[in-house]
């Protein structure tokens, strides 16, 4: 996604996703600039592997292994009772319709039989919501260990497509972006891109997620791009917004545990997030965060000291002098509020969250 040279950074850079968002690092740049090459639109296209997928799952050939070993694992009939033993009487009078559904992407299968198989490493991970776990007793949920893998398996065949038409692009698992200069070019790659994996890979592509616009109004694995002669990278808004739920929900004012603990597990959380992040170049987001952070456990300390009288001796015990002291724990207003007073950022000042072992975001060593 890196921009090399000065007269691709001076072009209006076009963005399109051809599925949805949500890659594998950046695919090398080929030699070829901007839309598909004029090579790539005269050259008669070559009988690849990719244009002859479901023809090659069709073939006589294939087939015929397939129903070997299916004989060799002692396969059982699906709920329509169908046996081995009585497959190739139905398939030679049938098997010429199926095989025009197939390649015309109208067959509609029967229900599956369900059978209970032992799950392994991966499919047993389960699913957190809303701070609690749950067992996954079936389907492959979102995000986990083994959804990029099959998707890297599958669209393996779409990576040699756009390398072969000479396109820029990254992918990351089902999430990709292709990078062009024109909206007009935007839009007629996203045509072509999407009837390739709608009728040759025969993947329904997610339209709603699905885009041409500049990569400063998309975003790509939580990053986006600044506009300006130089671009930048900078964190996506709504990355921004599920640090920002992450963190409340570590210091949240009503739970009652120890600021030390509190620390410890903000401290996994953050160094996480930082390490990925890191990578932006808009350092004053991260300062940003530091500084809401800071204010975030300090109105949660100021919570926890609960009395005036409590108040006022902690403020004195870290200096503050007795008229602001005072004057500062006697206040009406809430914790947040009090959380930005000059007592507090004396009292609790940044080396004292450094103390507790707190990582700042701002802070990439």
């Amino acid at each position: 996604m890196r921009l090399n040279d000065d007269q691709r950074q001076k072009n209006q850079l076009q963005q399109a996703l051809a599925f949805p968002e949500t890659g594998r690092s950046e695919a090398r740049e080929s030699s070829r600039r901007g839309t598909e090459s004029s090579a790539a639109k005269h050259k008669t296209e070559s009988p690849a592997s990719s244009d002859r997928l479901m023809e090659e799952i069709c073939e006589r050939e294939n087939c015929k292994q397939a129903l070997a070993g299916v004989k060799a694992n002692k396969g059982s009939p699906g709920i329509d009772g169908m046996t081995v033993e009585k497959l190739p009487d139905y398939r030679k009078q049938h098997w010429p319709e199926v095989r025009e559904q197939l390649l015309s992407g109208t067959y509609k299968p029967q229900p599956v039989k369900r059978v209970e198989i032992p799950k392994p490493c991966f499919l047993q991970a389960g699913v957190r919501e809303n701070g609690l776990v749950s067992r996954v007793d079936e389907g492959t949920p979102q995000g986990s260990p083994l959804s990029p893998l099959l998707s890297n398996v599958v669209l393996d065949e779409l990576d040699r497509e756009l390398e072969r038409r000479g396109h820029r692009y990254v992918r990351y698992a089902d999430d990709g972006n292709i990078y062009v200069r024109s909206q007009r070019a935007g839009e007629r790659v996203m045509e072509s891109i999407t009837r390739f994996l709608t009728a040759k890979l025969k993947l329904k592509v997610n339209q709603g997620k699905s885009a041409v616009a500049q990569p400063k109004h998309r975003k790509f694995l939580g990053f986006s791009f600044m506009g300006g002669k130089q671009p930048r990278r900078r964190i996506a808004a709504k990355a921004i917004l599920r640090c920002k739920a992450g963190i409340r929900e570590l210091t949240c004012r009503t739970r009652g545990i120890s600021m030390e603990q509190r620390a410890t597990e903000l401290s996994a959380y953050l160094c996480g997030w930082r390490g990925y992040f890191g990578f932006c170049q808009t350092p004053s987001v991260r300062e940003d965060l530091d500084q809401w952070l800071r204010r975030r456990l300090r109105s949660a300390i100021w919570k926890q000291w609960k009395r005036g009288r409590k108040r006022f001796a902690e403020l004195r015990q870290r200096g503050i002098g007795r008229n602001l002291a005072a004057q500062t724990a006697g206040s009406p207003h809430g914790p947040w509020r009090i959380a930005n007073s000059p007592a507090l950022a004396i009292a609790l000042p940044k080396a004292y969250f450094d103390s507790l072992g707190i990582p700042r975001l701002a802070d990439l060593r």
